[in-house]
């Protein structure tokens, strides 16, 4: 096995891949229930909690598997959304360290990488044949074609900001000048963007897909044991990458200097709480509300971004 082969499964898979973008994943999930137990007036879990719940269902839960499902599909839905993300966190990851290593078109390649953790969930309900699961999969479905739009729209702006790259490396490397989130239309694409990568990890108030009071957890009411817990790990995964791609789209990517470094963490604490606090201060609302949110809202925001960009604000 040649030595760039060994190279790029190390990437994927402990460094800053698959093992690292888990370990910080469930580190992100610690500070999401540590700051909504503050906001509740709780003192919250430590932070080894979530490694203790995810290690549980690895090694001790037994996975039950519907009768008369498809195994193959069933069981191979989670581990295509934790590939996926893993993959996209390498790629980001690697590409802020070293901007020049990435490819082209690169950024078209995240965007579907993305979608996969989301496309994973519904396929892996509707295999387990379950009703409440059929419901969560078609809320979904829907909830995705409702935020993927404007997702899309809103990372146009950085596109036209930095020249019509579709590289993430020229994306960031153009931001040496002034980040894209210090103009009007960077601004709103970021918001616009914030609002669809709260969709995207199906945090309230867009968890309709699960919404554990309605129909039980939704897309996960079937799953169990290492299965559920691969889930886990994907949506931590995204989870503590989503918000590395707004600092790459929208400041600048990671910086090496010390102050750079410094704020990149300030940016990540920022975007963090704004979930956080989004998430801990919204009522759920219906699948026909989000679409019209995103659709009718969120979209037409995006495209005065757009327009913006295009004419140099």
């Amino acid at each position: 096995m040649s030595a760039k082969i060994l190279e790029y499964i190390f990437l994927f898979l402990i460094f800053p891949g698959f093992l690292f973008s888990t370990t910080m994943g469930l580190m992100v999930c610690w500070v999401d229930r540590k700051i909504t137990a503050r906001l509740q007036w709780r003192v919250g879990p430590p932070w080894y909690q979530n490694f203790f719940d995810v290690l549980k269902l690895l090694l001790y839960k037994e996975t039950l598997i519907p009768e008369g499902v498809s195994r193959v599909l069933f069981l191979g839905m989670p581990l295509l959304a934790a590939s996926s993300a893993a993959l996209a966190s390498t790629i980001i990851l690697v590409i802020n360290g070293a901007p020049f290593q990435g490819f082209m078109g690169d950024l078209i390649v995240i965007i579907y990488l993305l979608m996969m953790p989301s496309i994973a969930i519904m396929l892996g309900a509707f295999a387990s044949r379950n009703p409440l699961a059929s419901l969560g999969a078609s809320r979904e479905m829907k909830l995705m074609l409702a935020y993927e739009l404007p997702f899309i729209l809103s990372l146009i702006v950085p596109i036209i900001k930095s020249g019509y790259a579709i590289k993430l490396g020229s994306i960031i490397t153009q931001q040496s000048g002034g980040f894209i989130a210090g103009s009007p239309s960077g601004v709103i694409s970021f918001i616009t963007a914030l609002l669809c990568v709260q969709a995207k990890l199906g945090f309230v108030p867009f968890d309709m897909p699960e919404a554990e009071t309605e129909i039980m957890g939704g897309t996960y009411i079937e799953y169990s044991g290492k299965a559920l817990g691969i889930f886990k790990i994907a949506k931590a995964i995204m989870f503590f990458m989503l918000p590395i791609l707004l600092i790459s789209l929208y400041f600048g990517g990671i910086r090496s200097s010390v102050d750079g470094l410094v704020k990149n963490v300030l940016q990540y604490l920022l975007i963090l709480v704004l979930i956080i606090v989004i998430k801990n201060t919204n009522p759920r609302v219906r699948i026909d509300q989000a679409v019209k949110f995103f659709w009718g809202l969120v979209t037409p925001a995006a495209a005065i971004a757009i327009v913006l960009a295009y004419l140099g604000h």
